[in-house]
């Protein structure tokens, strides 16, 4: 009920732009801006845990972006999966395009026309999808599929992920501390496996801090015998781009 509450006040009455204030938007011109991926490029936690996938964002995780991310998942924004699914969506297509071109060793034109896209959203914890009233991941990963469809790649969700235990609040844990607590907690759902086959497989999330859930959700998919194509973000914090361009120059060094 919550839920589609939620949507049809935001569909209906005036908003303020939640990326900026402006009067009488949902998202106003220039912080559409700054969700349009078009800096969209791979990312990594400087402390990178164990398993985690390449990282692929869309944004950095500052200004309104922030402040959209945080509307969408903590105030019930929900109409404002839209842009962030367009923003996701950017991430994915750079993840499919560079990981294929990498691994197949074909030019980027070339990789563009690859197989179907399988979006697989790593799942809230079912205290926080009650307290919500939704699960923000799995509404951008079908926002996300949406644009990618209509932008001529084929692509599905599949939100075959599930938390087997439950696990403590992360907010104020390490990236340490994060690991530990996620370590075991996810697993592929009964048929998961069949469900998400038969394409490149992206795990998504709205952000990336440590890595920690990312690496907790490859390790589960890979247990279930698939192969994991990369990971992608809405947003990740600036310094996430810097250390991986630091780290790509340090290995063009060596």
């Amino acid at each position: 009920m919550r839920g589609w509450w939620q949507e049809l006040v935001g569909l209906v009455l005036p908003v303020d732009c939640a990326g900026c204030g402006e009067v009488r938007m949902l998202v106003c011109g220039e912080c559409r801006k700054a969700l349009g991926g078009a800096e969209a490029g791979p990312v990594r936690p400087r402390a990178r845990p164990p398993g985690l996938p390449e990282v692929y964002a869309a944004v950095g995780y500052q200004g309104a972006v922030r402040a959209v991310l945080l509307a969408h998942k903590e105030r019930g924004a929900l109409p404002l999966a839209g842009p962030l699914g367009r923003a996701l969506a950017a991430a994915v297509r750079e993840a499919v395009v560079r990981e294929a071109a990498v691994r197949e060793g074909v030019r980027r034109e070339a990789a563009r026309s690859g197989p179907e896209v399988v979006l697989v959203p790593v799942p809230s914890a079912r205290r926080q999808v009650r307290a919500r009233g939704h699960d923000p991941a799995r509404r951008i990963a079908l926002a996300a599929s949406a644009e990618l469809r209509r932008g001529g790649t084929a692509a599905r969700v599949a939100p075959v992920l599930r938390q087997r235990r439950a696990v403590a609040d992360q907010s104020g844990l390490g990236a340490r501390q994060r690991r530990e607590n996620l370590a075991g907690a996810l697993e592929i759902c009964g048929g998961g496996a069949r469900a998400a086959a038969g394409g490149a497989l992206v795990l998504v999330d709205d952000l990336i801090t440590t890595g920690a859930t990312l690496a907790e959700a490859a390790r589960a998919v890979r247990e279930a015998g698939l192969p994991v194509t990369a990971a992608a973000v809405v947003a990740a914090p600036a310094e996430s781009f810097e250390a991986f361009e630091k780290s790509a120059a340090r290995k063009s060094r060596e």
